[in-house]
């Protein structure tokens, strides 16, 4: 998975709850990732969330239940939004000029649809795993091993 962290690039490591945002201080051969920002959203399970349960629905015809809302999964997809519109921000104001992304698959795909033209252009790279539990020293250890 090796990763050029070259000076100045920029690593997001998100999940569904939590967004790092990280900017390599060092060059290629000394990283140093420091955080520049923390994102955190609360998104507890959906049975935590919501109404208590489905209601049904009746247009004359057969009666049939209403799928029951994922407020879990919809928290992720707002999420979502709301790195990619942080992102966008901060790539209009010229912050970075490269990006590394890195989240579950899910995730991850949530984002791109949200991302901007203007940050998809600066994507050097995208990882999909879960790291946000990660130490910023173990992110480091995982983008340039081999």
């Amino acid at each position: 998975m090796s990763i050029k962290l070259k000076h100045g690039l920029w690593v997001v490591v998100a999940d569904g709850e939590k967004a790092l945002f990280l900017r390599n201080q060092g060059d290629v051969k000394f990283p140093k990732l420091e955080v520049v920002q923390e994102m955190e959203q609360e998104n507890p399970a959906t049975r935590e969330q919501g109404s208590d349960k489905p209601g049904r629905q009746s247009n004359e015809g057969p009666r049939s239940a209403v799928e029951e809302t994922d407020w879990h999964r919809l928290g992720k997809e707002r999420f979502a939004d709301d790195i990619a519109e942080r992102l966008y921000k901060l790539a209009h104001r010229g912050e970075f000029d490269a990006l590394v992304l890195i989240a579950p698959p899910q995730v991850l795909g949530e984002m791109r649809q949200k991302l901007h033209k203007e940050v998809g252009d600066k994507i050097e790279a995208e990882i999909p795993k879960t790291l946000t539990n990660h130490t910023v020293f173990d992110i480091e250890n995982l983008l340039q091993a081999d």
